[in-house]
């Protein structure tokens, strides 16, 4: 055995699990961890600007690429706090990021010592575990468990606080003999499965609700090919965008109130079977129940006991991991070939309503109208983009008017969507995703939450696009102060008394001013003619200097974007498409008989 520091055992156990991307900010408390990485030289580390972006940053790294891990450090005073919302946000998505806080001696943890906090306690309600660790020798238990936890089951957040003294005390650790721990997962039966089938059999217009869990699972692969076996459409969800190419011919589009698609809703409208796979029937995505149960049998797969009959009670339900459940089903359709229904017909019926359920983006409108510059986005960056974004206005209309072709490819805070999460977590996602073109999407009130991380990207040269699209509102929020009649404290608008006669005048921050000045590149659009110009330029400077670049785009005040409170309510606010010039980008052109409409 091997004689070293705690925090000595802690850096190889990173290095074994394969969690060697960190994000933090050092301090006096979490200084000896810092001091075993800078020994080590194998763990490599962002210097955030702000805690909680650090966090993010982890959250946006684990996103990334399947099997990562990001980890973030920090004090466990106010850098725990800080980071706080990062576990939540994590945790809500079933994202496993490990959080490492640097804690007082043992002896004064219950003396009110500076900077000293019962952060364990604080981070149970969003973590799958939280520990002090008081005795050196648990520290490489602790951590393989934690590993474990974070993979196991339903995936999530971890954090480990590690008292200076604990992390300094020497102990026997051997790495060579160090093994991680295998996950648990639960997987469905071949009954199971073939009671799903059963439910197909009987149906006539199946179709599948694909969440996050799939990707979770590294499924969408299997995911595809069950499809394909069965001509059964299928609707991604927020979380589970990319699992099938948005232009797949059985890719029907997203359902929801918000985050959705006119032809999605309509096609899930005529459903009589929805299986849901790896989705949690988020509120967002279901609005009022009656509507979306109604003349329905469900069927759930979800890999969190807990979740079956959470929101509502499914005819059937399963508790598993979504790539196994796919498995399973897979093996018990191939079993069943011709055997069930031929749903061509109906999938057809859903390819149909794509060509003609569009909403117009085409507009020249001065001040911008914010269709058109998702349209512009589409055409500019193309099919192998990544969209980081958590939410507002932007992030929904965004997701009813991009295009996502691959599993990973739209990456959101779904469920906490925390304002200022998309900048930092844009950093973590172009760390997992070097040399590919990662472009973030904000509001401008999210993206004034933690700007400052810009400086640690231009600092550690970490290059992607942020499109900002900016009114000078709390867009999203203005909007639903609608119901209660009143206009109440969302402007962000004020005269800057540097920017008087410029394009921004009016618009307050000046925010490509603060971005130039934390390092990046920086630029601003205000004529709908000159987007698509911008972001190309946008695409060339970071190219060139390997910073991320901000493109403004400077909106109309107010906007009001589609949504509402069932998925047969849904608000137009917004002229729909009449001729295929009206949606330029839309995945299928508008047909002949919706032009004639």
């Amino acid at each position: 055995m091997t004689r070293m520091r705690a925090v000595d055992a802690v850096v190889l156990i990173l290095e074994k699990e394969g969690a060697t991307e960190t994000f933090g900010l050092p301090g006096a408390a979490i200084n000896p961890l810092y001091s075993a990485m800078k020994a080590h030289g194998g763990i490599r580390h962002t210097l955030a600007r702000h805690v909680e972006g650090a966090s993010h940053m982890a959250d946006g790294y684990t996103r990334s690429a399947p099997g990562n891990i990001g980890v973030c450090l920090g004090t466990s005073g106010p850098a725990g706090t800080d980071m706080i919302t990062g576990l939540y946000a994590a945790a809500a998505d079933s994202q496993p990021i490990l959080c490492i806080t640097g804690q007082a001696p043992v002896a004064v943890l219950d003396k009110e010592y500076f900077q000293a906090v019962d952060i364990a306690s604080i981070a149970k309600p969003v973590t799958k575990m939280a520990k002090t660790v008081l005795e050196a020798g648990q520290v490489p238990g602790v951590f393989q468990t934690a590993f474990q936890l974070m993979r196991s089951a339903r995936p999530g957040p971890v954090l480990i606080d590690l008292p200076i003294d604990v992390q300094q005390t020497e102990i026997e650790f051997d790495i060579d003999t160090y093994e991680p721990l295998t996950p648990a997962r639960p997987a469905a039966t071949a009954a199971q499965a073939e009671k799903i089938l059963d439910l197909i059999a009987e149906a006539e217009h199946p179709i599948i609700i694909a969440g996050g869990g799939i990707i979770i699972a590294d499924a969408a692969d299997r995911l595809v090919e069950f499809a394909e076996l069965t001509s059964i459409p299928v609707s991604p969800t927020l979380m589970g965008w990319g699992v099938i190419l948005d232009d797949h011919p059985l890719a029907a589009g997203m359902v929801g109130i918000q985050t959705h698609v006119r032809y999605g809703n309509a096609s899930f409208l005529e459903s009589d079977l929805v299986i849901g796979i790896g989705n949690r029937w988020a509120n967002r995505h279901t609005g009022d129940l009656g509507v979306y149960r109604k003349g329905r049998k469900f069927v759930h797969i979800d890999i969190e006991p807990t979740q079956i009959g959470r929101v509502f009670a499914p005819d059937f339900g399963v508790a598993s991991d979504a790539g196994a459940a796919l498995d399973a089903l897979l093996v018990a359709a191939r079993s069943r070939a011709g055997g069930l229904p031929d749903f061509t017909g109906w999938a057809g019926e859903c390819t149909a309503r794509k060509s003609s359920e569009h909403r117009k983006t085409n507009f020249t409108e001065v001040p911008i109208k914010p269709q058109r510059v998702y349209q512009e986005m589409n055409q500019a960056f193309g099919r192998d983009v990544t969209y980081v974004s958590t939410i507002g206005l932007s992030q929904i209309a965004g997701a009813q008017m991009l295009h996502v072709y691959r599993p990973r490819h739209w990456i959101n805070a779904g469920q906490a969507g925390p304002l200022g999460w998309t900048g930092p977590a844009a950093l973590g996602v172009a760390k997992g995703k070097p040399g590919e073109t990662v472009v973030a999407l904000s509001g401008d009130y999210d993206f004034q939450f933690m700007i400052e991380e810009l400086a640690a990207g231009a600092q550690h040269r970490i290059p992607y696009v942020h499109v900002v699209v900016n009114n000078s509102y709390l867009g999203l929020i203005r909007q639903s102060q609608r119901g209660f009649e009143m206009d109440y404290e969302v402007s962000l608008a004020f005269e800057n008394i540097n920017t008087a006669g410029s394009a921004s005048s009016g618009y307050g921050v000046d925010h490509v001013a603060v971005a130039q000045g934390l390092g990046c590149k920086a630029l601003r659009v205000e004529d709908p003619e000159l987007i698509g110009e911008g972001l190309r330029v946008a695409k060339e400077l970071m190219d060139e200097h390997q910073v991320p670049v901000v493109v403004e785009v400077i909106l109309e005040r107010v906007t009001n974007i589609s949504m509402g409170t069932a998925l047969d309510q849904i608000n137009e606010f917004e002229a729909l498409a009449q001729t295929r010039a009206d949606a330029p980008t839309a995945l299928s052109p508008m047909g002949e008989l919706a032009a004639a409409q």
